[in-house]
Formats: structure tokens, sequence, C-alpha cells
């Protein structure tokens, strides 16, 4: 019986996956398994996953034979996974010694349906701890209640997947696959779906995860096309939430995230190439006319002024059909 399954993606991290690696070995146990997905790496990440396959007690190695994403990445872990309890790790980060043991203590204890935990950032040589924005903690709570309010950072906000633990029935629940393809922002959609369909939820004080920013490869540096799947991601938290009986209070929750988003990546556009920046103010315009109208004209009259000039004349653009391609 395999207690916890742990979904570790890998892409062209050959200077980072040894220490992931590293790391999971001091989180072994005999009923935990760790799913290591090689996204067709054209380094030396393979040969080191190799490696671990042999070493590492409870590896499983799955290839892709094309790069698909972090989001299909986990999905094909998922679909691997024998655990009663998955969690997921991504592979430039690193894990403290003996932190899984106490994520399934937890979770034993509390019987949700996922726990969310704090987590370490670290830029560099500089670490800051950065916590689940849910003030109650060690006790069981609604995920839904969890999302509002819709002015203030929320448990919606804080995406991460690799920063809890999460129960099989919601595998069986259709509630833990991502989306499809989503080179960015694969999370969003993951994270709002598990707040309005799932049953229980705690947010945990425990430290595990350590979160490297500022690699090199990492999508959030590259201002490329596929870092407009935030659209697409963004698109679909606002379809799905206009659907939920409780759309109206819902909705400028979501609303409200999507244009700070928005005006996120368009107050720092000079990183984009010229032809993705144009893409991306043309995208935005369209997905600004697409949200329900009312709601954008309220969220757009709390925001900043900043932000909020930057958006209304983003509204204000003529727009035409264009295709995100990568």
């Amino acid at each position: 019986m395999v207690k916890l399954s742990v979904i570790v993606p890998f892409y062209n991290v050959q200077h980072y996956a040894p220490d992931t690696l590293k790391s999971l070995r001091a989180n072994t146990r005999e009923d935990f398994e760790f799913i290591l997905v090689d996204d067709c790496s054209r380094d030396e990440t393979p040969e080191i996953l190799a490696r671990a396959e042999r070493e590492l007690p409870g590896a499983v190695l799955v290839r892709h034979e094309q790069n698909g994403g972090l989001a299909t990445a986990r999905n094909t872990g998922i679909d691997r996974a024998r655990g009663e309890y998955l969690t997921f790790l991504d592979g430039d980060d690193w894990l403290a010694p003996g932190y899984y043991p106490q994520l399934v203590a937890a979770m034993d204890e509390l019987g949700c349906d996922f726990i969310r935990t704090d987590h370490v950032q670290c830029t560099g040589r500089s670490r800051a701890v950065h916590r689940v924005p849910q003030g109650r903690r060690g006790v069981v709570l609604n995920p839904r209640e969890a999302i509002l309010p819709a002015d203030r950072s929320t448990s919606v906000d804080y995406a991460y997947a690799w920063a809890g633990i999460y129960h099989r029935r919601l595998v069986d629940r259709g509630l833990l696959h991502f989306t499809h393809g989503l080179r960015t922002a694969e999370d969003r959609p993951w994270i709002w779906k598990l707040h309005r369909e799932a049953e229980s939820f705690a947010a945990l004080g425990l430290l595990g995860v350590y979160y490297r920013r500022g690699v090199a490869s990492s999508l959030t540096q590259i201002g490329d096309v596929r870092q407009l799947d935030f659209l697409r991601a963004f698109d679909q938290v606002i379809e799905e939430t206009a659907r939920d009986p409780e759309a109206d209070k819902l909705l400028p929750k979501a609303v409200r995230t999507y244009c700070a988003i928005m005006a996120h990546h368009l107050g720092s556009i000079e990183r984009f190439e010229p032809a993705v920046a144009r893409q991306l103010r043309s995208l935005s315009a369209a997905a600004l006319k697409r949200l329900p109208q009312d709601v954008l004209a309220q969220v757009m009259d709390s925001m900043d002024a900043q932000r909020a000039a930057r958006l209304r004349r983003l509204r204000r653009r003529p727009t035409a059909a264009r295709t995100v391609t990568v």
C-alpha cells in the first residue's frame, strides 16, 4: 500500500536536479513513491534521472517523447500515482529532511481533502518565508469560504501546487488534474477548482519546501509566447466561476485577480519579445471585453490608479482576433 505519491516533473534542470533528488532521499519511507517525469529534457537531466531510478528508494521514472509543459507532466504523474495521498515538487526546488513524513502525519490527523503549507522562497542566497494567506491554522475549514474577500489576498492567490498535500478522493472526483498544455499559470484554474468544489481543507505553518526563484530557464524569467498562457488560464477561471451557483459573489474576486495579473505583465512589457508584446496588448484588450462589464467596472474603480489607468487605456483599444501559437 503506497501512502504518498510525490510527482516531480523535470525539464532541462541538470544544474538543480541533483539537489532536488538528494532532498527526496532525505524524505524516503517504505510506503512513499517518487514519480520522476522527464518532460523530454535535452540536457543531462535524463542521465541524472536514470541514476536516480536505480538509487532512490521508491523512484518511478516516466519519460515524455515530446515536451508537454508542467501541467501535462504533472497529469502524467497523477495518472501513474498509487498513493492514498499525492503531492508535487518541481525539479529545481528542494525539501527539508523529514518534511514529507510530517506532512503525511498532519493529513492523517486532520482527514481533510487537502492541506496548504507555508514555504521558503530562495533567490540567490536570500531566503524569505511565504505564508498561506489563511489566519486559522491546523483546523479543518470549508475551502469555498476561503476564496473571499475579493480585495485581499486569500488562499486562491497562493496557487503553488507543491505547497500542500492532496487526498486521492480529489483524483477520483476529477479535481486534481491540471488543464492539459498550459505552459504557465497552470495552477490558477486548478486552485480555484479545488476551492470551489472540494469539501474541506486546512492550512499549516509547516515549512519544508524551498522554492527556487530566478532560474534562467524558468518561464517566469522568459518573455516568450508561452507566458501568454496566463490569458487562457484566467479565461478558464472566469468561465468556470461564472457557472458556479454563487457566481455573483465569486466573480469579483476572479475578475480582480485576472486584472491584477494582466496589469502586472503590461507593466513589465519590455521583457517580452516585440511580437509577443504586441500580442499581449491585443489579447489582453480582447480579454477585457470578454469579462462581465459591470463587474469589470467595479473592479477597476477599486484598483490603484496606476494599474486601473493601464487597463482603461487597453480597454479603449480596438481589438482583432489573434491566435497565440507556441
